[in-house]
């Protein structure tokens, strides 16, 4: 058994908690400042109002007052806040740490330094600790996984990812049920950039409905599969000549945690709302403070910090114009229409849903 902080009220991070107490293991979830009517929900009639689904009565809610009690004794602190949060929670993090946890990462983005060096998140994390991100295991969750289905216990195949074999051992014991069905990788970094890559494609590969709707022709006998094919098929390439250029095994690309991922996130979810009112010709700011408001668009941050870091990479001659056409700041690119997505790209991206 394993004493799990989970820090996030997320949909995910709530999702999670379905396996891991079904196991045996003691889990503790915490809200971050901005999760209390959640935590207040869950507190009061075990219903999570996101994920609209009642939360095990084993899974034990913390309002982020009471953090450090709930961290207290944990063998794992899972990082279940969105990416706009990352590095709060490694601020958190650097205080309730302590030598010998677990680190379990479910986040997933990059961020670039001002020269376009690209980071993976857990390394975002790892600055903020300090020497103390030495003294903690590492380890990360990627894969196809919605939320809502595994809360339910639809089957779903994910990859957990750690240099630590006996790390890997450990969660994969806590979490491995006969509906969530787990597969190890040392492969850290190839894994966690297949992860946030798979967010730009997916995004971008629901333009077609939007346009499709913008013309009046959503019901129409012949749509846009083809358009989204291409784009499907483009993204698979990038993706992986990504991870390549990051250090990882460009394999990773073709499995779990490249394409299968990419591909469950292109059947639903709010990037795909979001997408497809970008496809109709929505305004962003509309996208944002109407038809989306309060929910957290990753997506959109991936696009902003991935595509502005390989317009720096290209003019330093890191990367050459032609081997990420769909990141580049060309006409036909994300980037390009990022404007149209998020005025003033990333700057403008809704802000960190954890200050």
């Amino acid at each position: 058994m394993l004493r799990i902080a989970v820090l996030g009220a997320g949909v995910m991070a709530t999702a999670l908690t379905f396996p891991a107490v079904e196991n045996g293991n003691e889990v503790r979830f915490i809200g971050t400042h901005l999760d209390d009517d959640i935590i207040d929900s869950i507190q009061a009639t075990r219903q999570h109002p996101v994920l609209e689904l009642k939360v095990d009565e084993r899974a034990k809610a913390y309002h982020f007052a009471n953090a450090a009690e709930a961290i207290e004794g944990a063998d794992v602190i899972m990082s279940g806040v969105n990416s706009f949060g990352v590095d709060w929670v490694g601020r958190q993090l650097a205080k309730l740490a302590k030598p010998g946890q677990i680190i379990l990462c479910v986040t997933k983005g990059m961020q670039a330094d001002e020269d376009g060096t690209l980071h993976i998140l857990p390394e975002v994390l790892k600055k903020h600790m300090g020497n103390l991100a030495d003294e903690a295991h590492w380890a990360a969750i990627v894969g196809p996984s919605n939320a809502g289905e595994l809360a339910v216990h639809r089957d779903t195949r994910v990859v957990f990812c750690g240099e630590e074999q006996e790390v890997r051992d450990r969660l994969v014991a806590a979490y491995r049920t006969d509906y969530y069905h787990v597969w190890t990788s040392t492969d850290f970094v190839g894994h966690e950039v297949g992860a946030c890559m798979k967010n730009i494609f997916a995004f971008g590969g629901g333009f077609a409905a939007g346009m499709l709707d913008k013309a009046g022709q959503t019901d129409a006998k012949y749509v846009m599969y083809d358009y989204t094919a291409a784009l499907f098929g483009e993204g698979a390439r990038e993706l992986k000549q990504m991870v390549a250029f990051m250090g990882g095994d460009p394999e990773v690309a073709t499995g779990l945690g490249g394409v299968g991922d990419m591909f469950v996130t292109t059947m639903g979810g709010r990037n795909v709302r979001a997408r497809t009112y970008v496809g109709a010709g929505v305004p962003f700011s509309q996208i944002r403070n109407v038809k989306m408001k309060g929910i957290t668009l990753e997506g959109v941050a991936a696009i902003g910090v991935v595509g502005e870091a390989i317009e720096k990479l290209t003019r330093r001659g890191v990367i050459a114009e032609t081997d990420y056409p769909w990141c580049a700041p060309s006409t036909t690119s994300l980037l390009t229409m990022l404007p149209s997505i998020c005025p003033g790209r990333s700057s403008s991206a809704e802000k960190s849903d954890v200050g």
